[in-house]
């Protein structure tokens, strides 16, 4: 007797279900594999050993450049400002947004940037929206000089909302010892080199989403006068965040870095004192420095106050480093020699404990 086998359930039988029937479609994940394939090979470095596709990142550092070599680890990501990219459609800058929060936090030690690694998490995986994000961190990584040597492309059903996703990344980094930088032998005299960034950066979104889109608020669309012309506010917004690895290195060839600050979220009064030693504090001069006319317009959409801009946002300076004052003039001379913006902000002073330790004036 032959048994015939059915290629489709029995009357009465529940039909097979797969994996992209609830929703995670493993072709769409090899898909953005394919095309950021050429991107991520173009960030390789002296050191990355293999490709995509292994279950872990291989990378060999040149332990021999260094005396006494300290790995440098971070991680964060782009917080609210991915709401724009949602609502502007543009998805091609904020993965260097992504990078660039790792990797100025990696330098400010004084750490060179080895390799970096991203999650991208989202609802309904978009293979071109997804190559188009990821293809933007592997700029972020040329930027800074690191090797973009794996990922994780997540696609979560019903997690997230319809069009959006949430990215996280993770960097690694190398100093030798002797040239970690960690504000140890900041002291009173020392100048304080600003380096302009390209505008709000990665922090305060939330703020400045409730001033352009909340009630009364301009909208993305609004139409916005910058020094290479006019855009929209949408557009502004979104300008990525400046990687400062490449000027901040060679500015540590030139001359002794004392302290370096990246200001991020909690703007000038948070941040600066993380890297002061406790006899000291800081006067700075706003005036010194070029302000962008983005801060203005949000200042008065929401007529904050100036302390709460300077704990916010900053106002102008993604990077502050601490020299001593007879290596201010060649501080400034090299980080403008790497196309840097950069002013002699304030100085540090000693400090009474009743003292804040940042005064801003101006």
């Amino acid at each position: 007797m032959s048994t015939t086998h059915s290629s489709g359930p029995a009357t009465g039988e529940r039909p097979s279900i797969t994996y992209r029937d609830a929703g995670v479609d493993i072709d769409a994940g090899n898909r953005v594999v394919a095309m950021i394939r050429d991107a991520v090979a173009s960030t390789h470095r002296a050191g990355v050993i293999g490709g995509l596709g292994g279950f872990g990142a291989l990378f060999r550092p040149e332990w021999q450049r260094f005396a006494d070599p300290i790995l440098v680890s971070t991680t964060d990501g782009v917080g609210t400002k991915l709401k724009l990219a949602f609502l502007t459609n543009r998805h091609d800058t904020v993965g260097i947004d992504l990078v660039a929060m790792s990797v100025n936090d990696l330098v400010v030690q004084g750490a060179e940037p080895l390799f970096f690694l991203d999650y991208f998490a989202t609802g309904l995986l978009e293979p071109e929206v997804a190559a188009t994000v990821i293809r933007g961190i592997a700029e972020g990584c040329r930027q800074a000089g690191c090797a973009l040597v794996g990922g994780e492309t997540a696609e979560m059903p019903s997690f997230y909302p319809p069009g959006e996703y949430d990215l996280a990344g993770f960097a690694v980094g190398i100093v030798d010892r002797p040239r970690l930088i960690d504000g140890s032998r900041i002291a009173t005299g020392d100048v304080l080199i600003g380096i302009a960034s390209s505008g709000p950066h990665s922090n305060g979104y939330s703020l400045i989403r409730r001033l352009i889109l909340g009630e009364g608020g301009p909208g993305l669309d609004a139409p916005f006068a910058t020094p290479h012309g006019e855009k929209n506010l949408g557009e502004v917004l979104l300008t990525p965040t400046r990687i400062y690895v490449r000027p901040v290195l060679e500015l540590s060839r030139q001359v002794t870095i004392k302290g370096l600050v990246h200001i991020t979220g909690g703007g000038f009064t948070e941040n600066i004192p993380r890297i002061l030693p406790d006899g000291n504090s800081v006067i700075m001069d706003q005036k010194r420095w070029s302000r962008p006319a983005i801060f203005d317009l949000l200042q008065q959409l929401g007529n904050i106050e100036e302390a709460e801009m300077r704990r916010t946002f900053n106002c102008g300076l993604g990077m502050i480093a601490v020299v001593a004052e007879h290596e201010a003039d060649a501080a400034l001379a090299s980080l403008r020699a790497s196309g840097e913006e950069a002013w002699a902000v304030g100085h540090v002073v000693a400090r009474a404990a009743s003292e804040p330790r940042v005064t801003i004036h101006g």
